[in-house]
């Protein structure tokens, strides 16, 4: 009885620190006519974690990350964000950074970013205070009025990294976040990201800069060919293919 008594209070424990992941992808797979983009996909991204979505070009990183986004819907297999099905208040709890530029061109930068903050939920006077914020702690407040057109590359790059966090998501994809950014933007983005972990908040984070990815990442999964290749800690991967060492 004592034995049976323990066993309960353990499984008690563990079902109430459980957390599900964030994201769930579960045997996903996705083709557009013949061609097999995705192939029976599985990962999962917990909170508190930035995870590296790594692969070469046309591996299906970024078909991934639309069916994620509910943008493609999956042709087998299961997606789950926040414990279930997207719907379109998760979408809310989402902040998504293209490669691609993602902003209006013809909008002035804080007009641009206080409409993208509405679009997320955020309150016109809350997403005007978020705004100013984030411009000065960028280094762009001086150039708020200008057109996004305007905007040098590296200017840009900030402007989409904040139009991606500005609602304080607590699921961020960014696909290559670190381009076209000096050094000092580069800490600035990374001490931003780590925040949001430290905050329980899950960073997925596509970028061929390996030795960044390397430097933040807690887990990876490399896809190519659709296909999952490698998956685990980062520590887990360098140990499965270092070679033999002599001391």
């Amino acid at each position: 009885r004592g034995t049976m008594n323990l066993h309960r209070s353990s499984l008690i424990v563990y079902r109430l620190s459980f957390v599900p992941p964030l994201l769930l992808i579960d045997s996903v797979s996705k083709s557009f006519g013949d061609q097999a983009v995705v192939r029976d996909l599985s990962f999962t991204v917990e909170p508190g974690e930035i995870f590296g979505l790594l692969g070469p070009n046309g591996a299906g990183k970024t078909t991934t990350l639309r069916m994620v986004l509910d943008l493609f819907k999956p042709d087998s297999g299961t997606i789950e964000v926040f414990g279930g099905p997207i719907d379109e208040h998760k979408k809310d709890r989402i902040g998504y950074m293209p490669e691609e530029r993602g902003l209006y061109d013809d909008l002035k930068l804080a007009d641009c970013l206080h409409y993208l903050g509405t679009l997320k939920g955020l309150g016109r006077r809350e997403a005007k205070t978020r705004v100013e914020a984030a411009l000065k702690r960028f280094d762009l407040w001086d150039h708020r009025k200008k057109k996004v057109e305007k905007l040098s590359r590296g200017m840009a790059q900030k402007a989409q990294i904040i139009a991606a966090t500005l609602h304080d998501p607590d699921l961020l994809i960014v696909d290559e976040p670190f381009a076209n950014l000096d050094p000092v933007n580069v800490e600035l983005v990374k001490t931003t990201l780590d925040e949001m972990r430290a905050r329980g908040k899950a960073v997925i984070m596509s970028s061929h800069q390996l030795h960044l990815v390397e430097a933040m990442c807690d887990r990876i999964v490399l896809i190519n060919k659709g296909e999952r290749i490698v998956y685990g800690t980062v520590r887990e991967v360098k140990q499965q293919f270092a070679g033999n060492e002599v001391l």
